[in-house]
């Protein structure tokens, strides 16, 4: 994010040439993809016409000229290209990855020939070349990714989706590394299922920062209700859902929350939270914090309720792979005697990007036994109807690992009775999805995204991140 604005992205391109193929498609091919780039909104980083012959990449210096290009482009680049409009020198193209070092993904595309011009002087080869280009990538031990087809053309529609998904894929790894979370308060003693490892999210490049819920409420005692944080928040939460039924004093309580927490994240540079709730916030400070991280996950700073640190790690990943909000739920109820469908419930946090329509309310659950005056603060509605990608990341810490699920499914307009924040989503082979998530132990709770993205997800984090992700398809 720059400025308040999705940061555009860059991709490094690599253009394959190789001198007993018609070197005329490199200078055409580069030209192509570099178009494409420019009409899909991004940015490219290549090396220029006066710089290697069409500015493709063929020999050892060629692919040394490449490299340094990209090594001094090292922070803007999210991803690269290899793009083959004729065979391609397989050797320059791995050279060239291996001298950048750069550590991110690569897509490797292939320019299709055309049964009319397959004579000497225009015949690409590159269906060829691209397996040659793989088989070295394999050898040198540097990842990659392919598309849909062995070949697409850059300006094809099997390119424009397979390039959006790539960038979903970059976003995905690049914002996963060296991501920051804030763990604001202790894990609820009664949820053993959000315990995690903190040392081996550290070995995969996230880093936990933790504040003590007494440190929050001590700085929410000290500030005064005039301070300008506070009106600043109040007057955002007003903005953002409507609040009519809820005393004054609560929706203060809770801008109070909100102005201390961003102030202690801007403060510690971590990106997303996962907060705890059940039930020391409402016994000891009177409101639950849900519109609070709602209006956060909102803003696409994913808030996670009950500490539950791998869980906003998923809603973070689909939200980098998709530019919209994630929400975290409960896998909670069957949904009559259909298989395939069930309910997916918080009480809850959702964001108001989920919600046909949405009102502050009081937390039903909890009210219970801490009384309603103390509860105030969910965000109540339905979850709109659409198609949905689904995440859950655990720490293995019998084996050292990160594992995880990733698949989709659609959220349906099914009648559904009942409070906090809800929806009916169907499944295909829902039955075994939950075994699985049965048999391997993995938590109830899970993070939604309303975008078809899980491919992207996984690809990122199997291909480029090297944890253990299941596809459910």
């Amino acid at each position: 994010m720059t400025n308040g604005k999705p940061r555009r992205m860059t991709f490094g391109v690599i253009v394959g040439n190789r001198g007993f193929f018609p070197d005329h498609l490199a200078l055409s091919g580069r030209s192509e993809m570099l178009a494409t780039l420019e009409k899909a909104g991004y940015h490219a980083v290549a090396v220029g016409l006066d710089e290697t012959k069409h500015g493709a990449v063929e020999s050892r210096a060629e692919a040394g000229r490449c490299a340094e290009l990209f090594k001094k482009n090292r922070e803007a680049i999210d991803g690269i290209i290899v793009t083959l409009p004729n065979f391609g020198d397989e050797r320059a193209i791995a050279d060239t990855l291996r001298l950048a070092g750069l550590q991110v993904p690569v897509l490797v595309q292939a320019t299709p020939d055309s049964p009319g011009r397959m004579t000497i002087q225009d015949r690409r080869d590159s269906f060829c070349g691209k397996m040659s280009v793989c088989n070295n990538l394999t050898q040198y031990g540097i990842p990659y990714s392919l598309t849909t087809r062995h070949t697409e053309a850059p300006d094809s529609e099997f390119f424009r989706r397979d390039l959006q998904w790539f960038a979903g894929v970059c976003r995905v790894v690049r914002g996963l590394h060296r991501l920051r979370i804030g763990a604001i308060g202790a894990r609820p003693a009664a949820f053993n299922t959000v315990r995690y490892s903190e040392k081996i999210l550290e070995a995969n490049g996230i880093s936990v920062e933790p504040i003590d819920l007494s440190e929050i409420l001590g700085r929410i005692t000290r500030m005064s209700d005039q301070d300008p944080a506070a009106v600043a928040k109040l007057e955002a939460i007003r903005r953002y859902v409507p609040t009519g039924s809820v005393p004054s004093d609560a929706l203060l309580k809770m801008a109070k929350l909100g102005a201390v927490i961003d102030q202690w994240m801007a403060q510690t540079e971590v990106a997303i939270s996962a907060v705890q709730c059940w039930t020391s916030l409402e016994e000891f400070f009177g409101v639950v914090p849900c519109t609070v991280m709602s209006m956060m996950s909102e803003n696409l700073m994913s808030s996670a309720c009950e500490v539950d640190i791998c869980g906003v790690v998923g809603m973070h990943a689909l939200q980098l792979a998709s530019g919209t909000p994630s929400a975290l739920l409960d896998w909670n109820n069957n949904y009559g005697e259909d298989p395939d469908k069930a309910v997916c419930f918080h009480c809850s946090n959702l964001p108001k990007h989920f919600f046909r329509e949405v009102t502050m309310d009081f937390q039903q659950i909890i009210a219970g036994t801490v009384g309603r005056e103390n509860t105030y603060g969910t965000c109540v509605g339905r979850v709109k109807s659409g198609p949905m990608s689904f995440a859950r990341f655990s720490t293995n810490d019998r084996a050292g690992t990160m594992a995880g699920y990733v698949g989709e499914g659609e959220f349906t307009d099914d009648p559904l009775e009942t409070f906090g924040g809800a929806g009916v989503v169907r499944i295909p082979r829902l039955q075994e999805l939950l075994r699985y998530i049965c048999e391997r132990g993995f938590e109830h709770h899970v993070a939604a995204n309303l975008a078809p993205v899980s491919a992207a997800v996984r690809e990122a984090t199997t291909r480029y991140l090297g944890w253990n992700v299941a596809l459910h398809e």
